[in-house]
């Protein structure tokens, strides 16, 4: 089953497009967290609470390896015991923005596809396909390749014309709905909340891709604007909010105000 088909199916189970990011910073977890612990068992312990709670609210799951990575050597076995406490109702984002030359991507997608067993990953276009083909021959996978990210500094060079006139982030949807048509279904876009007009365009450049869209909760994305620009019943969205969620509080009742936003955000996206 491709990705996208159980992504759908998924959603349609659980009538929800959440994604909660996981993004931990042992300096924001609440001090109850913090007192007597080491840094990754703090992280460890933060992230499957998290998932436990919003978990009946969400699709998915988006940990940022690079918070992981910070953690130091103790880092990337703290990501796969936390990922051991993902339900099987939900997918898993690696959010890793992977992209190189042909063999360091054999290693860097065995290492999410394999040692991982992430369901999707986050790639960058700028090496070009054959960059990003051990992230596209996964037929159950999906690489989600960024196109309008949701950061200040997104315009600065994918709002930038091509010979053509067209946006760079138009020309990599384009050409990434070409490499899905060859590569059966294993290709999406990362698209930001926080540019809808882009969102709307780049749905329109590709109708039945899924998409990943941050950029709703901290950064300002509006939950409706997202919906009217990319959703489509062939083109299946994941919405992923990190800090809104996972911050809800910093005291002891974390868990449960992280619950109340994915909820809130869901109801919001259901609106």
């Amino acid at each position: 089953m491709s990705f996208s088909s159980r992504l759908r199916r998924l959603q349609t189970q659980k009538d929800t497009v959440v994604c909660v990011g996981l993004d931990p910073v042992p300096a924001r977890l609440p001090g109850a967290l913090r007192d007597g612990r080491l840094p990754t068992e703090a992280v460890r312990t933060f992230c499957a609470d998290i998932i436990e709670a919003t978990a009946p609210y969400a699709c998915a799951f988006k940990p940022n390896l690079a918070f992981f990575e910070a953690l130091g050597p103790a880092g990337h076995t703290v990501l796969a015991q936390v990922l051991a406490t993902v339900p099987d109702d939900c997918l898993v984002v690696a959010d890793a923005k992977r992209g190189d030359i042909g063999h360091s991507s054999e290693a860097y997608a065995r290492a999410l596809y394999d040692t991982f067993d992430a369901d999707a990953c986050t790639v960058s276009p700028y090496l070009g396909r054959d960059s990003l083909a051990p992230f596209l021959s996964e037929a159950d996978r999906c690489a989600f390749v960024l196109a309008r990210t949701s950061n200040d500094g997104a315009a600065d060079l994918q709002e930038a014309c091509t010979c053509d006139g067209t946006p760079l982030y138009r020309h990599v949807a384009r050409t990434v709905a070409d490499w899905d048509d060859a590569a059966e279904g294993t290709a999406g876009l990362v698209a930001g909340a926080t540019a809808p007009e882009a969102l709307a365009e780049l749905r329109e450049d590709a109708p039945s891709l899924p998409f990943l869209i941050p950029g709703v909760g901290a950064q300002g994305g509006n939950p409706s604007a997202v919906v009217d620009a990319a959703q489509t019943d062939d083109g299946p969205i994941l919405v992923n909010s990190s800090r809104s969620i996972i911050y809800a509080s910093e005291g002891d009742e974390y868990a449960d105000a992280a619950a109340d936003a994915a909820k809130a955000l869901r109801n919001a996206l259901r609106a």
